[in-house]
């Protein structure tokens, strides 16, 4: 049985929109020459300097929490590899649009030829950005969905204020990964607060390279 059957076996992925991408978007794509043939394996593979490219379940269920959809406009932190730049962009579509960020030179550019593979690059649906990604892309703000892929100790409020009302933002934090929801707060402007509120859940039981 491959690897994406054993996910949708185990209930890792749901969505038929993910599923998809997960099947057209190859992860052996992503790999460095030497690695490619663990491609299969459902754990986290080096990339180099000391980034992983995260293990397939932990993928799985972080977009399936992102609920990525087409047409969204999204913020990948920590993009590494290009994998989850590539899978949110086959899902956003032609409509949508990827800004991945990486803050180690040579991990851009090792991601954006991944994704340029599949042509995400030169239609213009994924931009690459080199610089610190815990600040987030002010320039691109607001977003509906923004994913981090390395560990935290909190959640950026910089991100959280990036996030469209009803965004999602999935963020690991030590070895949980967390889902933020923003929502609409009536009258916090009158009562001197913010505008917003955000609906948060815990997944325990992950680990997670730290966010350079």
């Amino acid at each position: 049985m491959s690897l994406i059957d054993n996910l949708i076996k185990e209930d890792w992925l749901k969505t038929p929109e993910i599923i998809e991408a997960f099947r057209k978007i190859e992860r052996e794509d992503f790999l460095p020459e030497d690695t490619k043939h663990l491609a299969e394996l459902n754990e986290a593979l080096p990339i180099g300097f000391g980034q992983t490219i995260s293990q397939p379940l932990t993928v799985a269920f972080m977009l399936e929490l992102l609920q990525p959809k087409p047409g969204d406009k999204i913020l990948d932190v920590g993009a590494g590899s290009g994998w989850t730049s590539a899978l949110s962009a086959e899902i956003a579509g032609s409509s949508g649009k990827v800004i991945a960020m990486e803050v180690i030179k040579e991990l851009k550019e090792f991601g954006e030829k991944n994704v340029a593979k599949y042509g995400f690059i030169q239609k213009g649906i994924v931009e690459f950005i080199c610089q610190d990604g815990s600040k987030g892309f002010k320039e691109k703000a607001p977003y509906d969905k923004i994913l981090v892929s390395a560990f935290r100790k909190d959640a950026p409020e910089v991100l959280k204020e990036q996030l469209k009302i009803k965004g999602r933002l999935v963020c690991p934090i030590e070895n949980s990964i967390w889902l933020f929801i923003k929502r609409a707060r009536h009258n916090a402007v009158a009562l001197g607060g913010k505008n917003y509120e955000f609906e948060k859940k815990e997944y325990p039981g992950f680990v997670f390279v730290p966010l350079v």
